[in-house]
């Protein structure tokens, strides 16, 4: 099962001088091309020996600062996070023959941050932040589903729900942004921010494919 790629190249030239922003251009053309929730990306973390994780979660805000997604703290992701704060992140837009990736660290936002965030989610979601012990154990989808009841007749449609104190916001700051465009005979182009050793600025380098 292979596809061929015909798209248009991606030169040096065509880049911004800074990657979030080369990212908001082509993350605005992946949604305006239709592309199902472009802000899906694939979250790599690894724990304290290296064996490495992956999940799906839903870019919400980047930045120059950075790229920042929510989640419970006492999951998973975010138990190896804070063993090793060293992750990856991949934006598959095949049907657009592009992939963006991103290495760095993550870190918490503030909680001013996330709470801003939460009151942002719809009703369903919050309660489920609070449903959901993520990445534990469950004796049932009925216990699950007994727990959402409960917490839905504690804070009914329209009354505020706060943010779980185990649930929030990471921010990746970016040490490597690259830019994958597929083109015809698998030789494609890849083009690789490199943030410079001193901080200020970034170098540009192409990979081979």
């Amino acid at each position: 099962m292979r596809a061929r790629y015909r798209a248009t190249g991606l030169a040096e030239t065509d880049l911004a001088a800074d990657p979030h922003e080369q990212f908001g251009r082509w993350f605005a053309q992946a949604a305006d091309g239709g592309l199902a929730e472009p802000n899906a990306m694939v979250l790599s973390t690894a724990d304290a020996d290296g064996r490495p994780s992956a999940r799906t979660v839903l870019l919400k805000h980047f930045d120059a600062a950075g790229f920042v997604f929510f989640t419970h703290y006492d999951s998973r992701k975010g138990r190896e996070i804070a063993a090793n704060a060293a992750v990856s992140l991949l934006f598959p837009w095949h049907p657009i023959a592009r992939q963006v990736i991103v290495t760095g660290r993550a870190g918490r936002t503030g909680r001013d941050e996330t709470a801003a965030y939460f009151r942002t989610r719809p009703h369903g979601s919050q309660l489920g932040a609070w449903a959901s012990e993520q990445s534990t154990r469950v004796a049932s989808r009925a216990d699950l589903d007994r727990l959402y009841a409960e917490l839905a007749r504690r804070y009914p449609e329209g009354e505020d729900v706060p943010a779980p104190p185990r649930w929030g916001g990471y921010r990746v700051v970016a040490e490597t942004v690259e830019f994958w465009q597929g083109r015809d005979n698998r030789l494609h182009d890849r083009l690789r921010y490199v943030r410079r050793d001193d901080g200020a600025g970034w170098a540009v380098e192409r990979l081979s494919p």
